[in-house]
């Protein structure tokens, strides 16, 4: 007679149960960050990226750089995120919580109202990655050629950190308004929809050197699943059909990551 054996399901289901509890305390951890930095430290982005903006002006110009509090912001989170990773993108940055909340909200909405979220297209993200380089590419050059000033009321960051400050008159930002609310259909229907392809300060970090030691994610498993490839990566996190993305400092699923493999 053959002898059946019986695999326990209790330690698996087990195992399942405190995956999620650690998931769900994660992300409480994580909005209670997002939450605090939001409220104390608002600008932050801004401020880096005006560190940026600073530089190819000075270099335009020929003129010397000082250590303006714009550029020292700049240094200081480049040499974090050197060191330590993504924690700004992920956590500290005001725009990228703003547009966690809106993804948040509006993947709630969808559960109630029981209809799948929409989800723009893999083959169309993988082409999005590439235009943070080109927003970047294009404000350095305008400030290089010194004619950025005369760009003043197309920034959506520029608007929302208006609108974050209490400051209503945005008599002139008519382009920044538009821009913004285009960036917030994205935020809602695709997580980190800005940081992941219009952030142009993403586009910076991601230009970064990163430590080996705290980057380091190990593809150990190629197999074919369906009508696709999932690949499986060990990290910190354990093993997952998941995959870390440098540009926003977060895991993500390999499918939404496929066209942006490093």
């Amino acid at each position: 007679s053959r002898n059946i054996i019986y695999k326990p399901q209790n330690s698996e289901n087990k195992k399942c149960l405190d995956r999620k509890k650690q998931k769900q305390v994660h992300r409480y951890v994580r909005a209670i960050i997002q939450l605090i930095f939001f409220l104390l430290v608002p600008s932050a982005f801004t401020a880096a990226f005006s560190g940026v903006k600073y530089l190819f002006t000075q270099i335009g110009k020929g003129d010397a750089i000082s250590m303006t509090s714009f550029v020292t912001a700049l240094c200081v989170l480049c040499l974090y995120t050197i060191l330590f990773g993504r924690f700004f993108c992920g956590f500290a940055c005001a725009f990228g919580s703003f547009g966690d909340a809106l993804h948040g909200i509006y993947l709630w909405i969808c559960k109630k109202i029981r209809k799948k979220p929409y989800r723009i297209s893999e083959k169309i993200t993988k082409y999005l990655y590439l235009l943070k380089y080109i927003v970047l590419a294009m404000i350095s050059l305008l400030c290089y050629a010194g004619v950025y000033a005369k760009t003043k009321g197309t920034s959506p960051w520029e608007v929302f950190s208006m609108i974050r400050a209490g400051n209503f008159k945005l008599g002139g930002y008519a382009i920044g308004i538009v821009l913004l609310t285009i960036l917030m259909i994205g935020m809602c229907v695709q997580e980190r929809f800005f940081c992941r392809f219009f952030c142009p300060m993403g586009a910076v970090f991601s230009l970064l050197p990163a430590l080996p030691f705290l980057t380091r994610q190990e593809s150990v498993k190629t197999a074919s699943k369906d009508a696709g490839h999932v690949r499986k990566t060990v990290g910190r996190t354990g093993t997952s059909k998941e995959r870390f993305d440098r540009d926003t400092g977060r895991m993500f699923p390999v499918s939404e990551v496929r066209g942006h493999l490093p």
